[in-house]
C-alpha cells in the first residue's frame, strides 16, 4: 500500500476516536441551547482536560504555558529543530456549538494518531495546541490565548474585564492555572522566530462549501479588524412633538453613522473588494428611551474587517469622517471609546500548496476559501510564522447550536493534514 493510501486508511480508522473526542468535549459547558464554553472559565478548562486525556493515552509530552494554553507533543528525532504547531480554541460563544474551534484540537490530535499508527517519527516536534480565549466576545481582546503565548498581547489587554463576571483577564487567568505575572514580565512561551509553521483546521462559517458540494477549503487569507466596543452618542432627549430643526437625536445619528458605512461597504463589494461591517449592538437606553421621547442618548459596536491593512486603514477612515460629518450636522457629540485592532492574516503560500497537493494525491475535492472570520492562525501570521488553515464544510454556519459538521468532512482535512505532515517532515 503506497503512503498516501496508508495515510487515508489511517485517518480513517481514527473515526472512532474522533466522535468520542467530540462526545466528551459535548459534556463541557452544555446549555440549553447548544454550548456556553466561555473563555477563561472552568467549563473551558473542562475541554482542555479532555484533550489532555486523550493526549496522555497516545503518549505525547503535556504542557502549559502561563496563559494556560494546553501543548500536546510528539516528539521528533531532532528536538532542537523548529516545531510545526497545530491547533485552534476551545471556548466558545454563548449558546455556540461543540465544532467551532474545538475541531482544529480534534484534528490535530488524529493527525498526530494517524501517524503513530503508521510508525512515522517527524524530524521536528509536532505540537498540537488547545488556544485559551480565542472568542473575543467575552473579553472584547482577539486572540488572548495565542497572543499570550506569543508575547504580542496589546498594552493593557490583561485588565480587560469578562462582560459577564466583570472581572479581569489576569483573574481569570489565574483562576484556571495560569500566571498572569509571567505573562507581564517573563519570556513568552513560544518564539516565533522559532516556529517552523502554524496549521489550524477550523468548520467554515459560510456555507461556501456547503453551497459547492465540496468538504474542504483552502483558505486564501483571515481578514484583519478594527474594533470600537463601546461607541456612545449624546444629543438631547425631547419630547415627541420637537420640530426636526430643534432636535438632536442620538438614534438618528447612529442610524446614519451605519448607513454611511454600509454605503461604503456595497461601492467597494460591488468593486470586487472583499470586506465585512458590523454593527452587533446598536440600541438606545433602555431606561430612558420611550415611545413619546426622542432619544438623547445611543450606543453601537462596530466590528471592520478586510483582508489587506490598506484597505481596513480606508474603512476605519470612512467611519471617522462620517461620525464627524453626522456629529456636526446633528449637534450630538460622539465618544468613540475603545479601540481594537487585529492584523491580517497571510496564508503562506508554499503551505498552501502543499496542502492542494495533499488533497490531489489522496482524491479529495477542495476550493480556495477567504476566511469571512478571525481565527487564532492571523496572530501566528502576524508574529511572522508561516500559517495555513483547513476549513472543513458546515451547512449552517458557526456561533450557533446547530452547528452541521459531518465526521467524514472533517477526516477528509485530517487526511490532508496528515500527508502534509508526512511529507514535509516523516520522510528519511
Amino acid at each position: 500500500m503506497g503512503t498516501v493510501s496508508a495515510i487515508g486508511t489511517a485517518v480513517r480508522g481514527q473515526r472512532g476516536r474522533v466522535a468520542a473526542l467530540f462526545d466528551d468535549l459535548a459534556r463541557c459547558g452544555r446549555t440549553d441551547p447548544g454550548f456556553t464554553r466561555a473563555s477563561y472559565s472552568p467549563e473551558e478548562s473542562a475541554a482542555h482536560g479532555v484533550v489532555t486525556r486523550c493526549a496522555a493515552a497516545l503518549g505525547l509530552a503535556i504542557g502549559r504555558d502561563a496563559a494556560a494554553n494546553t501543548t500536546l507533543t510528539l516528539p521528533g528525532r531532532d528536538r532542537s529543530l523548529p516545531p510545526i504547531l497545530i491547533g485552534s480554541h476551545l471556548d466558545t460563544v454563548a449558546h455556540g456549538g461543540n465544532f467551532d474551534g474545538a475541531a482544529g484540537v480534534v484534528a490535530g490530535l488524529a493527525a498526530v494518531a494517524a501517524l503513530r499508527e503508521l510508525g512515522l517519527t517527524p524530524a521536528r516536534d509536532i505540537t498540537v495546541m488547545g488556544i485559551r480565549a480565542e472568542e473575543s466576545v467575552w473579553f472584547q481582546v482577539s486572540y488572548i490565548g495565542s497572543r499570550a503565548a506569543l508575547g504580542t498581547l496589546p498594552d493593557g489587554a490583561l485588565d480587560a474585564a469578562r462582560i459577564d463576571s466583570g472581572l479581569s483577564i489576569a483573574a481569570h487567568i489565574a483562576r484556571e492555572g495560569g500566571d498572569p505575572e509571567v505573562l507581564r514580565s517573563g519570556p513568552p512561551a513560544l518564539d516565533a522566530a522559532a516556529i517552523h509553521a502554524f496549521l489550524e483546521v477550523h468548520i467554515e462559517q459560510a456555507p461556501s462549501l456547503e453551497e459547492a458540494g465540496i468538504p474542504v477549503g483552502l483558505c486564501t487569507g483571515i481578514p484583519g479588524n478594527v474594533r470600537y466596543p463601546d461607541v456612545r452618542i449624546v444629543g438631547r432627549y425631547d419630547h415627541v412633538g420637537t420640530p426636526r430643526r430643534f432636535r438632536r437625536d442620538a438614534a438618528l445619528a447612529g442610524a446614519e453613522i451605519a448607513l454611511a458605512l454600509d454605503r461604503v461597504w456595497a461601492e467597494r463589494e460591488a468593486a470586487g473588494c472583499p470586506m465585512a461591517v458590523t454593527f452587533g449592538r446598536f440600541h438606545t437606553d433602555a431606561a430612558a428611551h420611550g415611545l413619546t421621547t426622542v432619544p438623547g442618548e445611543f450606543r453601537f459596536s462596530l466590528d471592520m474587517r478586510a483582508y489587506a491593512a490598506e484597505v481596513l486603514s480606508a474603512l476605519e477612515a470612512a467611519f471617522l469622517a462620517a461620525v464627524t460629518d453626522v456629529s456636526e450636522r446633528r449637534g450630538v457629540t460622539v465618544a468613540l471609546g475603545p479601540r481594537a485592532e487585529a492584523g491580517v492574516g497571510a496564508v503562506s503560500p508554499r503551505i498552501r500548496d502543499g496542502l492542494a497537493a495533499a488533497a490531489d494525491a489522496l482524491g479529495i475535492a477542495t476550493r480556495p476559501l477567504g476566511s469571512p472570520a478571525s481565527h487564532d492562525a492571523a496572530a501566528f501570521a502576524k508574529a511572522g510564522v508561516p500559517m495555513a488553515m483547513l476549513f472543513v464544510r458546515n451547512a449552517n454556519g458557526s456561533h450557533n447550536p446547530d452547528e452541521a459538521m459531518a465526521i467524514d468532512d472533517l477526516l477528509d482535512a485530517v487526511a490532508i493534514l496528515t500527508t502534509w505532515l508526512a511529507a514535509e517532515t516523516c520522510a528519511g
